[in-house]
């Protein structure tokens, strides 16, 4: 008895981690549209975000091709 009890509710709480009781988006199509744009626009944003932070959005120096005058 005290393994199906342990079975169920290992099963409901992997139905419930699964996003199947709760719709992410909209059933409109035209809104589910518009929330797929702004979600992909923010990542958009963490990514560029994420370059700035580790500073790898610069031209790289190490390469003497890249500096403007010195070496050629």
């Amino acid at each position: 008895m005290r393994r199906y009890l342990m079975l169920a509710v290992v099963a409901l709480a992997g139905i419930g981690n699964a996003g199947c009781l709760i719709n992410a988006y909209s059933s409109d199509p035209n809104r589910r549209m518009n929330e797929l744009l702004v979600q992909s626009e923010d990542l958009r944003q963490v990514e560029l975000e994420w370059e700035r932070i580790w500073f790898v959005d610069q031209p790289s120096h190490m390469c003497y091709e890249r500096i403007h005058g010195g070496l050629e």
